[in-house]
């Protein structure tokens, strides 16, 4: 099911990600090629892709994007201005990768506004605001926590919202739970739901920042309210029937275990649960061969908390199609759960499921 893009605002954008727009670690850039309504992508800086056709790359993108090797070159073929700079990569301890400073410096020197979602403050390092200032342009630095006198502790305001709020959760991380976030989100619009979602992480906040806070730049005391806060501003805005929560991580990730504030927290009893039947180790820490528990586990420990899967996601990285077909039929036969491999799949049986609920 491909989503579809829609620009606001004249915001013309590219998209840096220095040679790794072919890996995992630029997941930013696949979820703005696939869909923002802030922004209009006309190209993305990648030396290594260069020439290629983006949809070699990021499944279900909706139409082809210019690769270019250099921030030069763009600007050389670009017919229309452009004012933004989206760093597309989020590697592992959030570091700006090696040279693409330098790509950043140019982008400023052009006159563009950074946005830029990394742990690593762009605008903290003097050369990089130096250069902002002098053009005439800003930085946005998207995980600087918020001034605390801006952050929410949990009230209980939560019970008084009575739209249908569905988890988006995953078994690991770095599993495409934000993809199907939209693409559910698209097709409940589609089945003329009102529905709204809540950003959790930087490439939400790109995508579409009017729901949301950034969990993992959030000091702990104020995760569970920050996500109350988020839903109920979003339901006193929009009034939607069904409220989709962006998860992070997973229940039981080591290196970053996150899920139960959006059951417990944001009164999730409903969940989707993105999985990976080919990923044996968590993310990032194969060398420890720390496992990651069965799915049927983590259906029977979201149960635990008083909620019910009511269907499953599956990303088929490490698998053929047809395998992924399989394990899809085995999941649906064996759980008795809506299955579906969301890039390939309308969302036809999940929609089913979701509107008694309403």
């Amino acid at each position: 099911m491909p989503l579809t893009t829609t620009c606001h605002m004249n915001k013309n954008a590219i998209v840096i990600t220095h040679g790794l727009l072919n890996t995992n670690q630029a997941k930013t850039a696949h979820g703005l090629v696939r869909d923002t309504s802030q922004y209009q992508v006309l190209g993305i800086i990648d030396q290594v892709s260069a020439g290629r056709d983006v949809r070699e790359i990021v499944s279900q993108a909706p139409g082809p994007i210019p690769i270019y090797a250099s921030l030069g070159e763009c600007l050389n073929s670009a017919s229309e201005p452009i004012n933004y700079c989206l760093v597309g990569v989020a590697g592992h301890g959030g570091k700006i990768p090696p040279g693409m400073l330098d790509t950043v410096k140019e982008a400023l020197k052009s006159k563009m506004h950074i946005i830029n979602g990394l742990h690593e403050y762009l605008s903290d390092l003097p050369e990089v605001a130096q250069l902002a200032e002098k053009n005439g342009v800003t930085i946005t630095d998207i995980r600087k926590p918020k001034p605390k006198d801006q952050l929410h502790f949990w009230e209980g305001g939560i019970y008084n919202i009575p739209a249908l709020k569905i988890a988006m959760l995953g078994t690991d991380c770095n599993l495409g739970k934000r993809t199907t976030t939209r693409l559910l989100l698209h097709a409940l619009h589609q089945a003329n739901i009102n529905a709204e979602m809540i950003y959790t992480g930087q490439t939400g906040w790109m995508q579409d920042n009017r729901f949301g806070f950034i969990f993992d730049s959030t000091l702990n005391d104020f995760i569970s309210g920050e996500i109350e806060a988020a839903i109920v501003q979003c339901y006193r805005a929009v009034n939607p029937q069904v409220i989709l929560l962006e998860g992070q991580s997973s229940l039981r990730n080591p290196g970053g275990p996150g899920g139960s504030e959006f059951l417990v927290s944001g009164e999730a009893k409903q969940v989707v649960l993105q999985h990976a039947p080919a990923r044996k180790y968590f993310s990032g820490y194969e060398h420890l061969n720390v496992e990651i528990p069965t799915l049927e586990s983590e259906i029977e420990l979201i149960s635990l908390y008083g909620s019910e899967v009511i269907g499953i996601s599956l990303n088929i990285e490490g698998l053929t199609l047809e395998e992924a077909r399989q394990y899809q039929q085995r999941y649906q036969q064996e759980l008795g759960v809506t299955t579906l491999l969301p890039l390939y799949d309308d969302f036809t049986e999940l929609i089913n499921t979701i509107r008694p609920l309403l």
